[in-house]
């Protein structure tokens, strides 16, 4: 019987490693030979989860000829891997990925560290801070004292509880957006808002439009319910949409779907204007797309002076054209696992209807805590202390990265939780890799891409301040070190920077 439970094609696999950067020359400046540097890729692939383990590679002939390289090399660079517990293999069922004793599974999404790893790792995986006290308490309280009437019905409400329906409508309504609570779905996180949306439109092999880059939860999400990514590469620094791409893929490729974070849009920080939300919700309109944005960073605007342009959903009302998903997790915090969706009254009752078999429906007891933080203002002076601590982490941060590592490259986005950062020519693979091994968590680039792109970046979030981005930062630099030095690709750490 067969050991792997899924499978790499050589052209996938092919271009996954053909965007990785090369690694560093060691000492004396000599390059890795052809074999260990293929073999070195596949790890790191392996390593970041974005070749899942118990995966099926491409046999030794096929993987060559993707590569332009000798099926030798590709022999070699596989026995390498399989000495190092990295692959194993049987006549008969081909070879697939493995990790070795003792190394936990890789993750193929952004997931936090365990508590119990806090204290020697600095967690820069993770753009969520911590409970904006005494606010969750409050929250929680007057959850408490709201609960007996609805602890005597059976507790289920597949399309959120009535009150919260209605508070989330009157907040779209404040805004400019009339919006009835038939118009909400509330759920599990945004997360679950995306999954249901996901299997309600996007069938497997359905075409799903993403900004390139993108969240790479989300993307981890579609991947695994079949759909086909369709990446529409971004502006450069924090210009946001390029509106030509976008029209000429919708146009193309007809996607299904597509994806996008207008508000500090995660992970570059970026903030589309006016006249770029209703040009892409027309472009979206006319070929037929459903078009998906996520707020789930929209109240956190950091500078004082910023006017925020109107909602996406303000240029199509009705909810027909624009799904609008929210949650509590980077506003308020990650724990509140309260989230919903904004669309059609159509679309919510499919949407409703769907969800009956999967999760039918989300605690009673986080709705009635964020309905009574909404009511009685407490949502709002929760969001101000998380806009005013997010605006010290990132100020901190900006400057612990300018002085400990000049060359790297940003533009300081005005809003939100994240920096995406140029690595000054470093492969972020291997930064993340040796970042493990110095005492700090950062996730590459090429998790935010598809098929490997951008891997010459990292994602820097605002979860640290302080004396504590200060160590980041010097962390950070202690692992571009090791890269430029060629030390970044090997198995085991060098004892002077263990951890």
């Amino acid at each position: 019987m067969a050991q792997w439970t899924s499978a790499v094609g050589p052209a996938q696999l092919a271009r996954q490693l053909q965007a990785q950067q090369p690694r560093p020359a060691g000492p004396g400046g000599r390059k890795p030979p052809a074999y260990r540097a293929l073999a070195d890729g596949i790890r790191l692939l392996v390593l970041e989860g974005r070749v899942p383990v118990a995966a099926r590679l491409p046999a030794e002939r096929e993987l060559a000829l993707a590569l332009t390289v000798s099926r030798t090399t590709v022999a070699a660079a596989y026995e390498a891997l399989r000495a190092e517990g990295f692959l194993e293999s049987r006549r008969g069922a081909g070879s697939w990925t493995a990790v070795p004793a003792g190394n936990p599974l890789p993750a193929r999404g952004l997931e936090p560290l365990p508590p119990e790893a806090l204290g020697s790792m600095i967690d820069l995986g993770c753009a969520a801070l911590p409970a904006p006290e005494p606010w969750l308490t409050r929250g929680v309280q007057g959850a408490l004292e709201e609960l007996p009437p609805y602890a005597h019905t059976h507790g289920d409400y597949p399309a959120g509880l009535p009150a919260l329906r209605q508070m989330l409508a009157d907040r779209y309504t404040a805004r400019g957006i009339p919006t009835m609570p038939e118009q909400i779905m509330v759920t599990t996180g945004a997360m679950g808002a995306m999954d249901a949306i996901c299997h309600l439109f996007a069938g497997r092999g359905e075409r799903i439009a993403v900004e390139s880059p993108s969240y790479a939860n989300i993307l981890q999400l579609m991947r695994e319910a079949g759909a086909r990514l369709v990446p529409v590469a971004m502006s450069e620094g924090l210009g946001s949409w390029d509106l030509g791409r976008w029209r000429q893929v919708l146009r193309d490729a007809a996607p299904r779907l597509a994806y996008v974070v207008a508000d500090f849009h995660n992970p570059t920080g970026a903030l589309a204007d006016e006249d770029q939300r209703r040009q892409l919700v027309d472009a979206a309109r006319s070929a037929g797309t459903v078009l998906v944005v996520d707020e789930t960073m929209a109240e956190l605007y950091l500078d004082d002076d910023l006017e925020m342009p109107r909602p996406v959903c303000a240029f199509d009302p009705a909810g027909s054209t624009v799904l609008t998903v929210g949650s509590a997790s980077k506003a308020f915090w990650a724990g509140m696992r309260i989230g919903w969706v904004r669309a059609a009254p159509d679309v919510i009752r499919s949407l409703v209807a769907a969800r009956a078999y999967a999760d039918l429906g989300t605690p009673v007891l986080e709705q009635l805590g964020v309905n009574w933080l909404m009511r009685t203002g407490g949502w709002d002076e929760a969001v101000t202390l998380r806009r005013d601590q997010a605006r010290e982490n990132r100020d901190a941060l900006v400057a612990a990265v300018r002085r400990e590592l000049p060359e790297w490259e940003f533009s300081v986005p005005r809003g939100g939780l994240t920096l995406w950062v140029r690595t000054g020519g470093l492969s972020g693979s291997r930064l993340a890799e040796a970042g493990e091994r110095v005492g700090v968590r950062v996730p590459s680039g090429p998790r935010f891409g598809v098929d490997g792109a951008f891997e010459g970046f990292v994602r820097l979030p605002f979860t640290v301040g302080g004396p504590v981005a200060d160590e980041a930062a010097v962390r950070l630099a202690a692992a571009a070190r090791l890269v430029e030095s060629g030390a970044g690709g090997g198995t085991e750490p060098p004892r002077s920077f263990v951890a």
